[in-house]
């Protein structure tokens, strides 16, 4: 986004706060890959705000407040000095807003007011129809910010995701190296691994420090993304957000924070769905990485994942490390 290379170093001081209930702190705050950065003074990582879904409450006045979408308690303030963070920011939401493809989609049958909604529901009767039609029609601006706010919310229950400053690159290169967006490793509230929209993947911390071959957390997020593309993950937010988070979705754009939360207390712990092996060993073959490493750390005996070994599509190649041993070791210590 050329609006964003502007900015890409940029940083600026200002006061954030998790809750009414707490204390302000002194931050430094950075423009990311179409998010604000925000750490303490000791450059530990506090929040990470979606800009698409940043609000400002005060417009005109100063200092200026910032809010996430939906969250007007977690707060971020910026002097009046801090004016280039404060044009960054106005100019990186105007690129995102411009880059929507069909701005006003999600809006256009609440135009039509009742009429509308109920045409909709004569010809969306069934749940899956209609939550089919809502993924179909959703933006990919929207599908990140919605990945976005829910990392936020599975963080509160899950604790901050393990970040480092030597650690952010070293998870670009294994987000770009499988193909997805962004890779985020927790400490606890996860199983194993889960596929966000917005092309988000989490990773519980075992999947990097219980294993010394990186293909093992690399095979991980490759499962999630031939899951994502067998099932698209905003089926999941939706279908456990009822047909309501459908329809709220659909014509206001929208998801509420009950289904953004709904979704964390369901799925971040449930059983993930089974990939068919053809799948998977095809997402593996694409990505030119070995299936046999995370087959083993599945299943120790091999009897259990069997033909994710004896068709490994990688056996016998000679092929480029997923990450270098001195990433990888950096990696492992991501959360301390």
């Amino acid at each position: 986004m050329t609006a964003l290379r502007e900015y890409q170093r940029l940083e600026a001081a200002g006061l954030w706060r998790a809750s009414p209930e707490e204390q302000r702190r002194d931050v430094i705050v950075s423009v990311g890959d179409a998010t604000l950065t925000i750490i303490d003074m000791k450059e530990r990582p506090l929040a990470h705000w979606s800009l698409a879904a940043v609000e400002r409450q005060n417009p005109g006045r100063y200092p200026a407040l910032f809010h996430p979408d939906g969250d007007p308690g977690e707060t971020l303030e910026l002097g009046e000095d801090e004016t280039t963070m404060l044009k960054a920011i106005e100019r990186v939401q105007q690129a995102i807003a411009g880059a929507r493809p069909h701005p006003g989609r999600l809006r256009s049958v609440s135009v039509l007011g009742g009429l509308g909604l109920f045409a909709a529901l004569l010809v969306f009767w069934l749940p899956g129809a209609m939550i089919r039609h809502t993924v179909s029609v959703v933006p990919d601006i929207k599908r990140k910010a919605i990945g976005q706010a829910l990392l936020g919310r599975i963080e509160r229950v899950s604790g901050q995701a393990c970040s480092t400053p030597e650690t952010a690159p070293i998870l670009a290169k294994l987000a770009e190296r499988t193909g997805v967006r962004q890779v985020v490793v927790l400490r606890d509230g996860l199983t194993s691994s889960l596929h966000l929209p917005g092309n988000i993947v989490l990773l519980n911390r075992s999947l990097i420090e219980d294993h010394e071959d990186p293909a093992v957390a690399a095979g991980a997020i490759l499962i999630e993304r031939a899951r994502a593309q067998t099932s698209d993950p905003l089926i999941e937010v939706l279908t456990s957000g009822g047909m309501l988070a459908s329809f709220r979705l659909l014509t206001t754009g929208k998801l509420d924070r009950n289904s953004l939360d709904r979704f964390t207390e369901t799925m971040v712990s449930a059983p993930r769905p089974d990939v068919p092996q053809e799948k998977i060993l095809a997402t593996f073959a694409q990505a030119a990485i070995p299936s046999t490493p995370y087959a083993y750390a599945q299943d120790i005996t091999g009897e259990k994942v069997l033909g994710l070994i004896e068709a490994d599509p990688m056996a016998g190649r000679s092929l480029e490390p997923v990450l270098n041993d001195r990433d990888w070791v950096q990696l492992q210590n991501i959360c301390g």
